[in-house]
């Protein structure tokens, strides 16, 4: 499928989050130019891809119009300064409503805006409308029975991953640059590699839960999508710093991502970061996983470019054999937190998938609770240990490629067959568990064309670290370049 009618692009269309940027804040372009531009370029392809679902266009202008006016009067104006900017519809937006993909919270309207969105817009960011997510977020392909399936701008047969599917599809068609999402069991991650854009999944902290969600969540992270490593490192810099009531904060500032590196790559030969890095590299976590033969192939040509560099590349990795035991608990008593409720009184209107994760929480015994805390405990070391004398892990993003649409998930994977929706997201979930900042990078395409994400793990609170060596493999395969058709 193809947009219909002609396809809108101008010369705004294709920036980065920083260009566009610069070009407000000099005054080359207004932000009431920008948000048309950004707002007829929704018109013009998201009718093929349906990635974003609300709108907002008159509060808008009327954003764009404020941003204007305090540029006219020479007021300081902030780093995203009358960019405009689609947000993850299940992250709460004050006055604009936040449906999480259910019928049952249509009229849902917060008062306030999550953390993220509100350190966003202090940042100068035009809020336009929310992006697609699956129902209640749950599961990795974006489909809701409020507002239908979102699908791949590479090929609209196939799926854009999820949570944050609607997102990292808007920025991969040119909609946007860069975007907000979040992170449980690789919904920024999955989304990137199916959408050939990056996906960060930071530290615990990096941007807190605060009062008044849960501030003591970890499994799931805000986190950024963009087109481009150094637009990532642009919106954490926004984002990112201790708050009130999140008493789990990193308490380094946002400003550690404000780097010259990130900013200025071609101030330094392509890929030097990378000179001495000590990897561990698998596709399929040393058989633990089964991946697709043509995901595989491109995520291992991944070791001969990290190696070219001058990395020291070995096969070691981390013991992970806890992982799927903390990831499942865990997520289980985060569904029964979020959702019990929900499900006890709207069971039969509710995704199963919901209902079913839900359900094995509120099951949850006291001794299994407990033996995951322990299983944690095991994990913890093992990460210690491996970055002890490593300085990254090198993984597959994704087990498969993006499959067909109209599936709830692959219901198998090289000839396994997936248990649950859960099974076929183990390249993403066993690192949810370790709590490491994780990132996925473009790394090439199927011979399909269809795009291929290589995943980089970091030890924890190593979130600038990790950026610079993903920014390093983007500079020396240029995979990001590649744009879909339309």
């Amino acid at each position: 499928m193809t947009p219909p009618g002609p396809v809108y692009e101008s010369e705004l269309t294709w920036l980065s989050t920083r260009e566009l940027a610069a070009r407000i804040a000099s005054g080359e372009v207004s932000a009431r130019e920008a948000l048309t531009d950004h707002l007829a370029r929704i018109d013009s392809v998201d009718p093929a891809i349906n990635a974003i679902v609300t709108r907002d266009d008159e509060r808008a202008y009327e954003r764009a119009e404020r941003a204007d006016a305090r540029h006219a009067r020479g007021e300081r104006l902030g780093p995203l300064h009358g960019v405009p900017l689609t947000h993850k519809e299940s992250t709460d937006t004050a006055g604009l409503r936040t449906t999480r993909g259910s019928p049952l919270l249509v009229d849902n309207v917060p008062a306030r805006d999550a953390l993220i969105i509100a350190r966003l817009r202090a940042a100068g960011v035009v809020t336009t409308g929310k992006s697609n997510v699956p129902e209640f977020t749950a599961g990795s392909h974006t489909f809701n029975p409020l507002f239908g399936t979102t699908v791949n701008p590479y090929d609209t047969t196939k799926s854009a991953a999820g949570s944050s599917g609607g997102a990292a599809a808007a920025i991969a068609a040119g909609i946007q640059a860069s975007g907000d999402g979040s992170d449980m069991g690789g919904s920024l991650r999955t989304p990137g590699s199916f959408n050939n854009v990056v996906g960060l999944r930071p530290s615990n902290g990096r941007i807190p839960h605060a009062l008044p969600a849960d501030p003591w969540k970890w499994l799931a992270q805000p986190g950024v999508l963009a087109r481009t490593v150094d637009d990532v490192a642009l919106l954490m810099a926004a984002v990112c710093g201790p708050a009130p009531g999140a008493p789990l904060s990193i308490q380094e500032p946002g400003s550690v991502f404000d780097r010259p590196e990130f900013a200025e790559p071609g101030r330094h030969e392509p890929g030097s970061w990378l000179a001495g890095v000590r990897v561990g590299f698998s596709t399929d976590l040393g058989g633990l996983l089964p991946v697709e033969p043509a995901v595989a192939a491109v995520v291992g040509s991944a070791a001969e470019t990290l190696a070219a560099a001058g990395a020291r590349v070995d096969d070691v990795l981390p013991v992970l054999d806890d992982a799927d035991e903390v990831f499942r608990v865990y997520r289980a008593l985060d569904f029964a937190a979020d959702y019990r409720e929900i499900v006890r009184n709207h069971r039969d209107e509710v995704k199963q998938a919901v209902v079913w994760n839900t359900e094995l929480g509120l099951a949850l015994t006291v001794d299994e609770i407990v033996a995951a805390e322990e299983a944690r405990v095991r994990l913890l070391a093992s990460i210690e240990d491996f970055f002890s004398h490593h300085d990254l892990l090198v993984l597959t993003t994704s087990q498969v490629a993006p499959f067909d649409a109209s599936l709830e998930y692959p219901r198998q994977i090289a000839g396994t067959p997936m248990r649950d929706y859960l099974e076929w997201m183990r390249a993403a979930t066993v690192i949810s568990a370790t709590d490491c900042p994780a990132i996925s990078v473009p790394a090439g395409f199927t011979p399909d064309g269809l795009p291929v994400g290589v995943q980089l793990v970091a030890a924890p609170g190593k979130d600038v670290e990790l950026l610079l060596a993903a920014q390093a493999f983007e500079e020396l395969t240029g995979h990001h370049s590649r744009r879909p058709a339309f």
